[in-house]
């Protein structure tokens, strides 16, 4: 599924609200700048600051100011000249990042395994992802792993009511890696083409985090040696730069494989995926711009890049 299709007009016009606040530092910050003056050293750094007040990181805004002077460097350019050249440059970057959870049908099932803290957006994400894929005709099925929190589980039954997608769930606080385990082997005889496995995200008390995450794997690849083949990091856009630090903390507990940027519709801090995408070249699968169903969507860099500049159509 992509923007391109009949709902795409639909996601435009969310995406581009999502991103407003984002947007609007972003453009009205290239009008302050580059009102009645040419695009000078002066002009240039306060380009470069203002791309790094909006959380595109301190080495994206450099890169990116340097770009943008190659061939206007004391020239006189528009605004709108130079948010058109910030949207390609920064396309450019993300391109390569925009690749769609695409489960190997070779799989019964693909396993992923959905990892971030607490607060991130991880159980709805993980129904919003249940809802596109059975959109697609898959047979997915959703597995509880959160067990410590109850509202995890009954936020994720009523998301597997919601898109007719089974959930394997636990009694309060029981062994994540055991549920695991027979929702693998369910999914198996079931003939599932997709397992989506919640976890627990108290990133806070690390160690424990990290020996019930890597438990999980070791548990998984008794049924299915090559299980999880995802391992999908979310993240909340709202914590800006702290999104650096997670990526870094769960890349060191789990081999992560590709990300999930959520709530972009409540921060202006929207730049920061730009970053992300810059360090780590991993995947990003998608964006949430809000709570609806349909408000998340695979990522297309062109899309975001041009609702970043305030300059979607």
């Amino acid at each position: 599924m992509s923007g391109t299709e009949s709902s795409g007009g639909g996601w435009l016009k969310r995406l581009a609200a999502g991103l407003k606040r984002s947007s609007s530092r972003l453009s009205e910050g290239v009008s302050g700048i580059l009102t009645k003056r040419r695009l000078d050293a002066a002009a240039l750094a306060e380009l470069e600051e203002l791309l790094i007040a909006a959380d595109l990181g301190p080495a994206t805004a450099h890169e990116l100011a340097q770009r943008i002077a190659k061939d206007r460097f004391d020239k006189d350019v528009g605004e709108r000249e130079v948010r058109e050249a910030l949207a390609q440059e920064i396309a450019a970057i993300l391109a390569p990042a925009a690749r769609a959870l695409a489960p190997d049908p070779a799989r019964k099932p693909h396993v992923v395994l959905v990892v971030g803290v607490n607060g991130s957006g991880k159980t709805t994400t993980i129904g919003k992802l249940a809802k596109l894929h059975r959109d697609e005709g898959r047979r997915v099925m959703l597995v509880a792993g959160d067990t410590f929190r109850a509202a995890a589980v009954e936020q994720l039954k009523i998301w597997g009511a919601r898109t007719g997608a089974p959930v394997v769930a636990g009694a309060p606080n029981a062994d994540a890696a055991g549920l695991a385990f027979s929702a693998l082997e369910q999914a198996r005889r079931d003939g599932a083409d997709l397992l989506l496995i919640d976890t627990a995200g108290r990133l806070h008390n690390k160690a424990d985090l990290m020996a019930q995450l890597q438990k999980m794997i070791r548990v998984l690849a008794k049924v299915d040696a090559s299980a999880p083949h995802s391992v999908v990091l979310v993240l909340d856009a709202g914590i800006g730069q702290n999104a650096l630090q997670q990526v870094e903390a769960f890349k060191e507990m789990v081999n992560v494989t590709g990300l999930v940027v959520t709530k972009l519709d409540g921060t202006a801090r929207g730049g920061v995926l730009v970053a992300l995408a810059r360090r780590f070249g991993l995947p990003v699968h998608a964006i949430g711009v809000g709570e609806g169903a349909d408000d998340l969507r695979p990522f297309d860099a062109t899309q975001f890049a041009r609702a970043l500049l305030g300059l979607a159509e």
